[in-house]
Formats: C-alpha cells, sequence, structure tokens
C-alpha cells in the first residue's frame, strides 16, 4: 500500500501537480478527519475524480493533474471528510454483483439485505411466472434483483418517496427490467389495497425500517446525517412496520404465498411472537446473516380467514 507522512492539508499548500502528491494529499484529507480506511478510499476518490486507477497512480506517479482537475477531486475528498458515505460519492453501490444508483434520497445497500433475495430463490416461486411485491423500494434493489434472477416474475414496488421512486425507476431501466416492475407512490402497502392485487401476489418482500426511534439519534454520522431518517425509523421499539405488514399483506397474498421481511438485531424474538398471534401466517424459517444475527424471517400464507 501507497504511504504518506504528509501532514494534515492546508489551504496554503500548493496544489498537488502530480497522481502521487494528489493521492498523498488526499490521504492526508481523509485521515485528518479520522475516515477509516483512508489509503484505499483515496484511490477511489481518486478514480471518480481524475479518472485514473489505482494502478495508473503506481505506473505514472508523476503523471500531471491540473488544478481545475485537482479542485474537482479536492471537493470529493471534502465531501467525504464531511463523513458523507462513499457510495453517496461516488454514485454507486453494489449489490448481488450489480452496481446499483444511489443517492441521499435512498439508504445505500447492506449486504445482509441480499439474504431476502436468497430467500425467495430457495422457494418455487423464483421458477414459476407469478406477481411480486417490494415494499420499501428505496434505490430498487430488491425489485431489480426479484426481475432478474426470478425470470417469471412481475413485480410491483412502493414507497413513501417520490425521490426515491426515481432512483429506483432508473436502476430498473439501467439493468433492463423496466418493463417488468410497476412503481407505487404511498406508505407501506397501501397503493396496491385497490383490490386488483388481492389474492394474486406470490412473494412480499420487505425491508422495512426497524432502528428504535432513540437509536437513529445515536447511529455513526454517515448513516445518521446523511441516509434518509424514514428508511431508518421504526418507532418506539422499532417494530412499528412489522405490525402493518402483518396487518396489510394477507389480502394480497394468495394461499401458500410468502412473505419475507429483514429483521434488526434482538428483533427476531418480538417479530416472532406478533406472527404467532396472526392466524394468517405460519413461520417458515429464518436466516442468520454472516454474523450470527437472526436476519430475515419468511412466513407462509395459511388458507386460514382466506375469501375470494
Amino acid at each position: 500500500m501507497m504511504q504518506t507522512d504528509m501532514a494534515a492539508p492546508d489551504s496554503s499548500l500548493p496544489f498537488p501537480s502530480t497522481l502521487l502528491s494528489a493521492y498523498q494529499r488526499g490521504v492526508a484529507i481523509l485521515q485528518a478527519a479520522e475516515v477509516t480506511n483512508a489509503d484505499n478510499e483515496a484511490f477511489w476518490l481518486l478514480e471518480a475524480g481524475l479518472g485514473v486507477s489505482r494502478l495508473r497512480v503506481y505506473a505514472d506517479p508523476h503523471a500531471r493533474v491540473g488544478q481545475a482537475d485537482w479542485a474537482r477531486t479536492e471537493a470529493l475528498f471534502r465531501r467525504r471528510a464531511s463523513r458523507e458515505p462513499l457510495q453517496y460519492i461516488m454514485g454507486t453501490q453494489v449489490f448481488r454483483g450489480r452496481d446499483f444508483l444511489v443517492n441521499s434520497s435512498v439508504l445505500i445497500p447492506r449486504p445482509e439485505t441480499e439474504l431476502l433475495i436468497e430467500e425467495v430463490l430457495a422457494s418455487h416461486f423464483s421458477t414459476v411466472d407469478c406477481h411480486m411485491v417490494d415494499m420499501g423500494t428505496g434505490s430498487g434493489c430488491l425489485a431489480v434483483s426479484l426481475a432478474l434472477d426470478c425470470p417469471g416474475a412481475t413485480v410491483s414496488a412502493t414507497d413513501c418517496s417520490a425521490q426515491a421512486l426515481q432512483v429506483a425507476s432508473e436502476n430498473a431501466q439501467r439493468h433492463g427490467v423496466a418493463d417488468r416492475i410497476r412503481f407505487f407512490r404511498g406508505e407501506c402497502l397501501e397503493p396496491l389495497a385497490a383490490g386488483a392485487f388481492e389474492g394474486k401476489v406470490s412473494v412480499i418482500v420487505s425491508n422495512p425500517p426497524y432502528i428504535p426511534s432513540e437509536q437513529c439519534e445515536r447511529l455513526p454520522r454517515e448513516v445518521q446525517a446523511f441516509e434518509p431518517l424514514p428508511a431508518l425509523d421504526g418507532g418506539s421499539n422499532g417494530l412499528a412496520f412489522y405490525d402493518r405488514l402483518l396487518a396489510e399483506s394477507p389480502s394480497l397474498l394468495h394461499p401458500g404465498g410468502i412473505l419475507v421481511m429483514e429483521m434488526g438485531m434482538n428483533q427476531s424474538d418480538a417479530v416472532c411472537r406478533k406472527v404467532g398471534s396472526k392466524k394468517e401466517y405460519v413461520i417458515r424459517t429464518i436466516r442468520r446473516d454472516q454474523a450470527g444475527i437472526d436476519r430475515v424471517i419468511c412466513l407462509e400464507r395459511t388458507s386460514s380467514s382466506w375469501t375470494v
């Protein structure tokens, strides 16, 4: 790894006129802000600002950098030094090996959310023609992944944010599945409650807001100050949206259909108790993430209380 012994940046310093000095200045900016992994992030930001790869910096460290190019690149380093997430600065995040557009209107997709897709792929619905729903789509990473990985599926995706739906729509177009996804604006599953979807849905997935309100204020600055609070705040106990999903989803799912939800740390028991009080569902599986946390619960719609 390239090292730098440069002091914290100073406005009196001349602009860095080579790739090496630009890299060193960038690392210094990030280190002064106590950004972890500053060495690696500096390479990514140089690529975003100057269009040069890590290999180019190593191979041609004395290549010239123009003052205007550095000014543009320095602005990216300053954004990261303010703790803005790198993904927002770069404009993309990888989810299931695919690049998704992201900005501050949507949550940054996390690796554990991929377990929702894995649960659906483990069901027979992944190989048949059926309709699926993504509640709280955000960037659209789940809806788009369902359309890509389940070729017989059509998808409806909801979100209360018009800005988030715009990002999700762009991602659907980016990945060539815009013709198989419809986007609806509204809270939870309300946009689909008019009747056209009643009993017609095979799969509902959701990564709902599940962080207790008081904990939102103690999240890392990258999350608390930049990611959209409505997509994080799950109410006083973090469980508000599970109540809504369990109340609003049964009318949409046909018997045998599945509701797949992400859960927060230490929420599995509480969610299971809520499910136990609902005769419309039985627990099918619970998946743990790499940290051993119960992360995804899959419920199966029973025929109880089913009417047509």
